[in-house]
């Protein structure tokens, strides 16, 4: 996976690389679909949710550049893979679902695999979490519809936020950087992502 999908189509930061070596993506599959694990491609775990691709998941990574001392915002635990990924390469991520089935099973796959960095939320992921406020880096896994200025407002002067944007059916993945709490924006990919669902997402 890591050479023929990732090094080719010119993922370079071998942290990103080592960690995507390291986390076991069939853990956080369903099992129905263990045997497409490392395929590149999203595939369904239920909730109407997906794990992406790890292209995606990779590139995400690698945009929004993290050091080890970095707290990180994850907004759509998922299947928890990119959680677990997130992790390998920062202090502490924090991670909201909306789906409490859903943060259950990654809670349990995360757990299971020895990640202790890590602190799942139930709720709506649209408002953030403003209470941990200011991030080093926020990795949006839904969707918005337009600039998620409530999510911006919570990331630390230098930080990098990572977002889809754009209509349910086709967005393009954005790195949001705050310069002296300037954003400035720049669009990185087409993609496609389930649909951020809250206050300040699509209305769910």
């Amino acid at each position: 996976m890591v050479t023929s999908q990732l090094v080719q189509r010119g993922i370079r930061d071998p942290g990103v690389l080592a960690a995507m070596r390291r986390v076991p993506r069939h853990e956080f599959v369903d099992p129905n679909f263990r045997d497409r694990a490392y395929d590149d491609t999203p595939l369904p775990i239920g909730e109407g949710q997906t794990i992406s691709q790890p292209y995606i998941v990779a590139l995400t990574l690698e945009l929004v550049h993290l050091q080890p001392e970095h707290v990180v915002l994850e907004i759509g635990t998922g299947s928890g893979y990119q959680t677990a990924l997130l992790a390998e390469l920062s202090r502490h991520v924090y991670s909201i679902e909306r789906h409490a089935a859903l943060a259950g099973r990654a809670q349990a796959v995360l757990d299971r695999l020895g990640y202790r960095n890590v602190t799942l939320l139930v709720g709506d992921g649209s408002r953030g979490g403003p209470e941990r406020a200011p991030y080093d880096a926020i990795v949006v896994s839904a969707a918005a519809p337009e600039f998620p200025q409530t999510l911006f407002s919570q990331l630390k002067e230098g930080g990098r936020m990572v977002v889809p944007v754009g209509p349910a059916d086709a967005q393009e993945l954005d790195l949001i950087l705050n310069e002296g709490g300037r954003a400035v924006v720049s669009a990185q990919v087409p993609c496609r992502f389930v649909p951020l669902i809250g206050e300040y997402g699509y209305k769910g």
